[in-house]
């Protein structure tokens, strides 16, 4: 019997000519091993599945014990942050870009889902962040992220003014364009684009990277990942600033309100193919050592 067996796809939206063919390998392959297939909306749509097939994410997850996401990180983000708290695995198949989490190219996909489905992997367990905006008076929704929270202008071309604080302790005021609270799993993201250091995904730990600050003693620091960060936006400049989780979810920062984040209780699990190398990852998307060559995305 399959390890897995039931699997759910979620595919990337808005590229069907890249994704159908993928989504249609995997999907046969699944069934010729006799494993359950269900698929989201945009999976359903790209494969022509009848009227009713499709599932909405939280549906899926509950439905299945391992999460195969067709498309880029992106995808992979929104994903996880359905699934980290039913502790389903995700896997990743690399139709985007840079692909630090989705890491299984398309090539690969009968090989590794073989040895995948005859419980062959390798899994690791990725630290997540949670954020509010709260005031003297409420706290509001919390909202979840794999990669960061950034605390940004959006509508200014001068810098803001803020000051952070973690554990209730003063830290420093600063103007820059803002501040990314990071996951290590995010130090590869955003965070790495502000100058942060590249952290080790197994570390629990925070990052804070500034945006473009002022001030150049101003530098990325990293805490214990139990601490809690407040972010206090001065009051003329609220109206210029937005809260951003994984550059998906944005929040509005009302006037007398300020940013409360800290580590989420649940963590996200990933699966890879046995001998998975999170170093040789680094080397081949950032080019370390000299080794430009890319390996093909389609085959």
């Amino acid at each position: 019997m399959p390890h897995f067996t039931t699997v759910g796809i979620v595919a990337k939206q808005g590229d069907p000519e890249r994704v159908r063919g993928t989504l249609a390998r995997l999907s046969d392959h699944l069934r010729s091993r006799e494993v359950a297939c269900l698929l989201d909306a945009e999976s359903a749509y790209l494969l022509d599945a009848p009227i009713g097939t499709a599932l909405p994410l939280a549906e899926l997850v509950a439905c299945c014990d391992l999460i195969v996401v067709v498309g880029g990180d992106g995808t992979l983000l929104h994903t996880a942050r359905a699934t980290a708290a039913r502790g389903v695995p995700l896997m990743g198949i690399n139709l985007g870009r840079l692909g630090f989490l989705v890491d299984v190219s398309p090539c690969d996909i009968d090989a590794v889902l073989d040895r995948i489905l005859a419980g062959e992997y390798e899994a690791d367990h990725r630290s997540m962040l949670q954020a509010s905006v709260v005031t003297e008076q409420t706290a509001g929704p919390v909202y979840t992220a794999l990669n960061d929270v950034a605390i940004h202008k959006w509508n200014t071309a001068r810098m803001i003014e803020f000051e952070t604080y973690i554990d209730g302790v003063f830290v420093n005021a600063q103007r820059s364009d803002g501040l990314i609270v990071s996951t290590p799993t995010g130090s590869t993201a955003y965070a790495l684009s502000g100058g942060g250091p590249l952290v080790d995904p197994a570390l629990d730990a925070i990052l804070l990277v500034p945006i473009c600050p002022h001030d150049l003693s101003n530098r990325p620091l990293v805490v214990p990942g139990d601490r809690r960060i407040e972010v206090r936006v001065r009051g003329h400049d609220q109206g210029h600033v937005q809260v951003t989780c994984d550059g998906q979810t944005a929040l509005a920062l009302p006037t007398d309100a300020w940013v409360r984040i800290s580590g989420h209780p649940d963590r996200v699990r990933l699966i890879h193919p046995k001998g998975h190398d999170h170093y040789q990852i680094m080397r081949a998307k950032l080019h370390w050592g000299g080794h430009h060559a890319t390996r093909a995305q389609s085959c």
